[in-house]
């Protein structure tokens, strides 16, 4: 992502929006600073980005996934005793 000082941000205002406007994100600061990142319209807000459940109906978790090996692990821990 680049990152235009705010003099060249108002230089090229136009070219700089069309490009944002086009996916490509900039960031704009003031003495080195950045201050603001123009991004998109079009662009997820981060609260709307889901997360949970983003493989739903992809992956199957068995029904004894808690017990699952359980004999063997109890084996582990007994035969260290």
């Amino acid at each position: 992502m680049h990152t235009y000082n705010i003099h060249d941000a108002k230089t090229h205002l136009s070219r700089l929006v069309e490009q944002a406007a086009k996916g490509e994100s900039f960031v704009i600061a003031k003495a080195g600073k950045p201050m603001v990142k123009v991004i998109p319209l079009n662009t997820p807000e981060p609260t709307q980005i889901k997360r949970f459940g983003f493989m739903a109906e992809q992956i199957s978790v068995p029904d004894d996934f808690d017990r699952m090996d359980e004999a063997n692990i109890v084996n582990l821990f007994e035969d260290t005793l």
